[in-house]
């Protein structure tokens, strides 16, 4: 039941992102357990003030478990459920040392980090090009703040 409630989470960020207008982005929160919201308040302190040239904007709500840059928003949720999508066989794509699970598989805007103790998801409207340059900019951060699980655990 979460996972059905994480990919709807999902489809409504990029729903929401899609209508945002003036003023703060709209953002779904996630609901992570108490030590992956710990880890997300360390992440928020280290995310970049840009992506893709894109300053840092306002979210609504505001919370350490979302961040949104640009027009249109690159959106950034910390907290999330490991992703439904998710298999042993996924391909995954590995940047600078984090693993992400791009969805949907045949043109990702959804990016989210696996094997690390909190999962964060990054959606990356087609516009900005190549979406690895905001996954490097928030894999740093992500490096830094989110320990990554043991060997084989995603």
């Amino acid at each position: 039941m979460r996972r059905r409630a994480a990919a709807g989470a999902s489809a409504a960020t990029l729903l929401l992102l899609a209508g945002c207008t003036a003023g703060a982005v709209q953002v779904p929160l996630p609901s992570p357990e108490p030590e992956a919201e710990r880890l997300c308040g360390a992440l928020a302190e280290g995310l970049p003030d840009e992506i893709f040239g894109q300053r840092q904007v306002p979210t609504e709500p505001e919370s350490d478990l979302v961040a949104a840059w640009g027009d249109p928003a690159i959106a950034l949720r910390c907290g999330v459920e490991r992703p439904e999508a998710y298999r042993p066989d996924s391909q995954l794509t590995v940047v600078n040392g984090v693993a992400w699970l791009p969805e949907p598989a045949d043109r990702p805007t959804t990016y989210t980090a696996l094997g690390r103790e909190a999962y964060v998801e990054v959606t990356v409207p087609p516009s900005y090009s190549p979406p690895a340059e905001a996954l490097v900019a928030v894999g740093d951060a992500i490096g830094e703040a989110v320990p990554a699980l043991p060997d084989g655990e995603l």
